[in-house]
């Protein structure tokens, strides 16, 4: 069965091991993603996105600091926007080496029409996402040259304040509700994807930021990598107020493979098993329906289940999801379907 994905950090993978268009291409080079491993999986494609690290920055894990009763990443600076951009310029000018250099393998899609042949063929579709909105202006200038690019995905913050809103800090246990909302220029960013038919990325973003999005936006909600916070209370996840909501707007939430965001108890053993991911399917589902669960991986950005392994080792997820009672047509919806729905919904067919 062929998938679409909510995330990944394949571009950054690449250009921390100092690779090419081939080093995606032939692969050997990426923990999680790359052409040969998304073929034996069934990868059809997914928001590759476009993350800009503090220079120098260290391993999240390197990071962690132990607290009484969990863990927290201390809170991270702002980056230098100029800086930003040319980072993010650099990682899109990568995803367009690739598609160039894929003799139609690799496709940017900037329509769910495209991406929707992706699924139905062999070609890996590719939509342009930035995590984070650091590479763009307070006064959105470059959004629409973007835009005509082919960016058709932006998540607001990733897990750090930025001109327009407040990212969720990494914390076990915490509630998302961590800090102020969106911004003036955040409000203005909402409006002007609306007006573009951008997706809006709610993930990363904290509880009073997204109820901001919630109130301001005509399009689906969508959180592209998160997991249920009845399951693990970790500071990225969602409460069943913010699935009440995505669901109410006819969005979707791609749950996040990551262990530490996964596991009940936030653990960051890549031992975790697989049925700790159809928990977390099994409260989406039950609190919001089929159609509003998708997945949303992170691969080559988070500590996969070994279980799992890599992109190559999908069919075994839907291999526990089918064992634990979902039908083919759940399936589909789960693996393709619903973004293939949402993505209609928001960017038009």
């Amino acid at each position: 069965m062929r998938i679409l994905d909510g995330h990944n950090d394949a571009l950054l993978a690449l250009w921390r091991a100092g690779a090419g268009p081939e080093g995606f291409l032939e692969g050997g080079v990426t923990e999680h993603l790359d052409l040969p491993r998304a073929r034996a999986g069934g990868f059809a494609g997914g928001f590759f996105a476009v993350y800009v690290p503090v220079p120098g920055e260290h391993a999240l894990e390197d990071l962690v600091v132990e607290t009484a009763d969990g863990y927290e990443v201390p809170p991270l600076a702002p980056l230098d926007p100029g800086y930003a951009r040319r980072f993010a310029e650099a990682q899109i000018d990568l995803l367009f080496a690739i598609e160039r250099a894929s003799d139609g393998a690799v496709r940017v899609v900037r329509t769910a029409a495209e991406l929707a042949a992706c699924v139905e063929g062999d070609a890996v579709g590719a939509i342009l996402h930035l995590e984070g909105a650091e590479p763009l202006d307070p006064e959105l200038s470059l959004l629409e040259p973007l835009y005509e690019r082919g960016l058709r995905s932006v998540g607001i913050v990733w897990s750090r304040p930025n001109a327009f809103g407040e990212g969720v800090p990494f914390r076990f246990p915490s509630s998302p509700d961590t800090g102020p909302g969106l911004t003036a220029a955040g409000r203005e960013l909402v409006r002007a994807c609306n007006r573009l038919r951008i997706v809006l990325d709610l993930s990363h973003l904290n509880e009073r930021g997204f109820l901001d999005v919630a109130g301001l936006t005509d399009a689906p909600l969508v959180a592209t990598h998160a997991g249920a916070h009845a399951v693990c209370p970790h500071s990225r996840n969602l409460l069943d107020t913010q699935l009440d909501l995505i669901r109410d707007s006819g969005g979707v939430v791609g749950l996040v493979f990551d262990v530490p965001m996964t596991s009940p108890e936030s653990t960051r053993d890549p031992a975790s098993p697989l049925g700790v991911l159809v928990s977390h399917v099994d409260h989406l589902v039950e609190r919001m329906g089929i159609e509003h669960v998708a997945l949303g991986s992170d691969f080559d950005g988070a500590t996969m289940p070994a279980s799992l392994g890599d992109a190559a080792g999908l069919p075994r997820l839907l291999d526990a999801l089918r064992e634990s009672g979902y039908g083919e047509d759940d399936l589909a919806a789960l693996a393709h379907g619903n973004w293939l729905r949402v993505l209609a919904a928001t960017w038009g067919a």
